[in-house]
Formats: structure tokens, C-alpha cells, sequence
């Protein structure tokens, strides 16, 4: 598929780069941008890419839903629905860690994507926003599931009901981001970061996001059991094996992502 919206590279690595690239418009998220940014990562699921790393061109990382772009729709429930949601879900369901590099501003559902991802990791100068209050609606792109989650339910709700920024030192605080760093570093450390992840044991990796994603909704029993299952799928990895050979030879363990 030819992209207008976005940049997907995928590095000797194996890492796969998704940019949104519209840095005219600060990376605003309009219906053609969501439809790319889905059919990128449908794109990334069918490769040998072991990690994504999601970033931003220009000054930020997204400034959200483009309102700008067009008519508003009548049915905003239903916009989410054939576009946003998809997405997240897309992005949710990959088997590869997902790695964000958030450069600027990430606004609205642009927020809601960098903190989709396992690692997020931020410039100094960018802030984190939840400005739907603002304009009368309501948090979406998956806002409501994610924030009580990362941040817990006080927090969420002040940065959902209040509309302000959060800075990426504050963020880090929280819970919401995994690491803030000099904004000329950013670049370099998230490649070497996603970098590290996709040479690591890809399956275990997968399975490890999936059930840490899954285990605030389940019961310890619940959550044994889907260990015991993950376990048992790891276990039968190529991965394993070598890792084992290489403890027992005293060398270096090459993960082939399998």
C-alpha cells in the first residue's frame, strides 16, 4: 500500500518504524491517517519485524483527531467505531513489543497511541493531553480503559475531567511513560531500545505483553492459569532451547525470535 500520512520503515534490525508524517499539521489524526496507520500495522503483523517503534515527524507526536480536515461527522460514536477503535485494537493484538518515541505533543487519541505502546519513552519538551472536556466530548481511542490503568483512577480522572497537560517529567511520575530523556537523545535511545527488543526472545515477549495486558481482568486463579498456558508456548520455543544450551555452555545466547 502506498502511504500519504505515514512513513512504515523496517530496519536490518527488525524493526519495524511507523512515523506519522504530517508535521504541517503537528501529525493530526484524520480518517485517511487512521486508515494508513491500520493497514501499516496489518503490514507489520505479516512481516518478520520483531518490535514497533511508533514516532512522530516534526515538532510532535500528534495533535490528535484532525478537526480541521473536514466536515465533523454526524455519528461520532460511529467514526471511532470504522476508525479509531480498529486501531487500537490492531495495535493491542500484535504478537511483537510495541516501542513509542513521543517527540512532542501527543494530544487526544494522538495520547492514547503513544500510551498504547509496552515501552513509551519521551522528550523532555513533550506533554501528554487529554483535551477532549474542552471542546464538550468525552476521551476515547481507548482514553478510558488506558489511563485508570496506568496512572490510577485519581489521576486519570484529573487529566480527563481537567483538560491540562501533563509534562513528560510528570508522566513519568505517574506511571504513564516509562522514561523521560533530553529531547536530543530521544531518537537515538528509542532505536536502541526497540533495537534490544526485537533481538530478544519475540514469542516470550509477545506472550509477556499479552498477559500483562490481560491480568488486571482476571482472578490470581485466572491469571495462574493463563501463566501456566503462556509457559507452556514459550517452553516449546526455539528461544528456550538456545537459552538453555547457552547456560549450560557458558555463551552467549542468540535469539532468532522463534
Amino acid at each position: 500500500m502506498n502511504f500519504e500520512h505515514i512513513r512504515l520503515e523496517t530496519s536490518p534490525a527488525a524493526v519495524a518504524t511507523i512515523t506519522l508524517s504530517r508535521p504541517e499539521r503537528l501529525n493530526a489524526l484524520a480518517a485517511q491517517t487512521v486508515d494508513e496507520f491500520r493497514a501499516a500495522v496489518r503490514e507489520v503483523t505479516r512481516s518478520d519485524a520483531r518490535c514497533l517503534l511508533i514516532t512522530g515527524e516534526g515538532r510532535g507526536f500528534s495533535s490528535g483527531a484532525d478537526l480541521a480536515s473536514g466536515a465533523l461527522p454526524e455519528d461520532a460514536g460511529e467514526a471511532l467505531e470504522k476508525g479509531f477503535n480498529p486501531l487500537m485494537e490492531a495495535l493491542f493484538d500484535l504478537a511483537v513489543p510495541v516501542v513509542a518515541a513521543v517527540n512532542g505533543p501527543a494530544v487526544g487519541a494522538g495520547c492514547s497511541i503513544a500510551l498504547a505502546a509496552d515501552v513509551v519513552i519521551a522528550a523532555r519538551s513533550a506533554y501528554f493531553l487529554q483535551a477532549f472536556v474542552n471542546i464538550g466530548l468525552v476521551p476515547d481511542a481507548g482514553a478510558t480503559w488506558l489511563l485508570p490503568r496506568l496512572a490510577g483512577r485519581a489521576r486519570a480522572i484529573e487529566m480527563m475531567m481537567l483538560g491540562e497537560r501533563v509534562s513528560a517529567s510528570q508522566a513519568r511520575e505517574w506511571g504513564l511513560i516509562s522514561r523521560a530523556v533530553e529531547d536530543e537523545h530521544l531518537a537515538s535511545e528509542a532505536v536502541l531500545l526497540a533495537t534490544n527488543l526485537a533481538q530478544g526472545p519475540t514469542v516470550a515477549l509477545g506472550l509477556i505483553r499479552k498477559l500483562a495486558r490481560n491480568a488486571e481482568q482476571l482472578t490470581l486463579t485466572e491469571a495462574l492459569a493463563a501463566e501456566r498456558s503462556a509457559q507452556r508456548e514459550a517452553g516449546n520455543t526455539q528461544d528456550f532451547n538456545a537459552a538453555v544450551a547457552a547456560f549450560l555452555g557458558k555463551h552467549q545466547v542468540r535469539f532468532e525470535g522463534r
